[in-house]
């Protein structure tokens, strides 16, 4: 690779980690081609992207990142490292935890979540306990909704039992 083809790589890695919120870095190394071909799949089917890069271009890159500290990144960039972007906090997460009840790989090197950075495999349960924003949005919802439910039914039960009670005194 020539200085040229380094720089437009460095570029387009700058690019794609500065627009992404979320993305994870992960030791894919040791994968047979099979293990590889599933766990792109899987990605894929996650509409999470997978790229294997350079450690030297993507600390490059990562430097290039104005307005956000990524050093904390610079020491894990080392042997094989794939970059994992996706839309949903805890996606790439579980896809890795779920690839790895059938092999050791891929192992977490460190993940950023929306602003939030994540150093080390030991880190997964966590970010595979990170609810998505469509699912605290869910969330929030239902409990905004539940004391409003709460009420309109105590008063649609209520209204029946009073106008029980007038009409029972009514008639007597």
């Amino acid at each position: 690779m020539n200085k040229d083809e380094k720089s437009k790589q460095i570029a387009y890695l700058t690019d794609k980690i500065s627009n992404a919120s979320i993305f994870y870095l992960a030791d894919t190394s040791e994968l047979s081609a099979d293990e590889t071909s599933k766990l792109r799949r899987r990605c894929f089917k996650g509409e999470v992207s997978l790229e294997v890069v350079k450690n030297s271009l993507v600390k490059k890159a990562l430097e290039n990142i104005e307005g956000k500290d990524m050093s904390p990144f610079y020491d894990l960039l080392k042997g094989q490292t794939s970059l994992m972007i996706s839309e949903k906090g805890n996606e790439p997460a579980k896809i890795i935890k779920e690839f790895r009840k059938k092999s050791d790989k891929p192992i977490l090197k460190g993940a950023f979540v929306e602003e939030a950075i994540f150093v080390g495999d030991d880190q997964i349960d966590t970010l595979v306990s990170l609810k998505s924003k469509e699912e605290l949005i869910g969330e929030i919802i239902t409990l905004l909704q539940s004391p409003a439910k709460n009420v309109i039914s105590a008063l649609n039960s209520g209204g029946s039992t009073i106008a029980g009670l007038v009409k029972t005194l009514g008639e007597r």
